[in-house]
């Protein structure tokens, strides 16, 4: 089946060098799918997502539905006549729209499924202090992201990795694996694995202001994941001082002196300290309210805590 027919759909940075990789190597993408514009910056003017900025600068058709359900969007959508659709980092479809082209619509997900189903597998790989996590291609069906998978390719995290880093690789060996998952359909040489999982599979819920509190509970090790887990965005939290502070990079001390967990103490010149269940963090990146992100030392040159 050459030349299929693609709609494709995305909205944040993580889905443009799919598209953009699609378009260079002569994917017929009659359309893409994107969320409307928002108001962003201090002047709140609209912005356009990542990817309709992509997909105007390669000369696309851009649809930008308020509501997936609305007949008009979804007659518009069918006028197109695509053979395929695909879906990287967009919001859920409702089965009228993933159901619609003959060969159906796929997706590309950033974890090994069925490991990490939900919004942010990226997050909590290494919040879980995973090792190892990848992307993943499968044809959507009713449940969210549990269709049979196409291909997958695995990924290593390193000790250094956050959030950022990660996100970094995975998101453009994605953009290779959408290519080759779509060139595997052109010629109908693509597996459909069921997703099979045995003992409890490890999810990857929306990360939610509450989740980015640093729970000084926790061992050091764990404290660290879930601060790289969630640097640079949306960046783990505390309070000092009735302040919030963000944390975005820390490292273990070999202290092991006691206190009581979430203590700190700093010299007021060069470190901040933390206590956990079995040790002490020492800040390294922080932010806080009010100020703009920092090394501790900036921080500590015209703040005392």
């Amino acid at each position: 089946m050459p030349g299929l027919k693609i709609i494709y759909m995305g909205t944040p940075e993580f889905a443009v060098p799919a598209l953009q990789t699609l378009h260079a190597n002569g994917v017929n993408v009659v359309a893409v799918v994107t969320a409307p514009d928002k108001p962003a910056g201090r002047g709140l003017k609209l912005q356009p997502s990542a990817v309709k900025a992509a997909a105007v600068e390669l000369g696309l058709p851009v649809l930008q539905p308020t509501n997936l359900k609305d007949p008009a969007f979804q007659e518009e959508l069918k006028s197109y006549q695509a053979d395929l659709q695909i879906v990287v980092a967009f919001r859920m479809l409702p089965e009228a729209v993933w159901n619609m082209p003959p060969l159906g619509t796929f997706n590309l997900h950033a974890s090994l499924l069925p490991k990490y189903r939900g919004a942010a597998p990226i997050n909590w790989a290494i919040i879980n202090g995973e090792k190892e996590t990848g992307i993943s291609t499968f044809f959507l069906k009713h449940e969210i992201d549990t269709g049979d998978i196409m291909f997958q390719v695995k990924e290593p995290i390193l000790d250094s990795d956050n959030v950022g880093t990660l996100y970094e690789r995975l998101m453009n060996k994605g953009a290779l694996l959408v290519l080759d998952t779509v060139k595997a359909i052109e010629s109908d040489t693509y597996p459909k694995i069921p997703q099979v999982y045995e003992g409890t599979i490890p999810v990857a819920p929306k990360i939610h202001k509450e989740t980015c509190q640093i729970n000084f509970n926790k061992t050091s090790v764990e404290v660290r994941n879930h601060i790289r887990g969630l640097s640079p965005y949306p960046s783990a939290w505390t309070m000092i001082q009735d302040k919030l502070c963000k944390i975005y990079q820390i490292s273990i001390t070999e202290d092991k002196s006691e206190a009581t967990a979430g203590t700190y103490k700093t010299d007021n010149k060069t470190f901040l300290h933390f206590k956990t269940s079995d040790g002490w963090i020492a800040v390294q990146e922080l932010q806080l309210e009010g100020k703009k992100k920092m090394l501790v030392d900036e921080l500590l040159r015209g703040y005392k805590l």
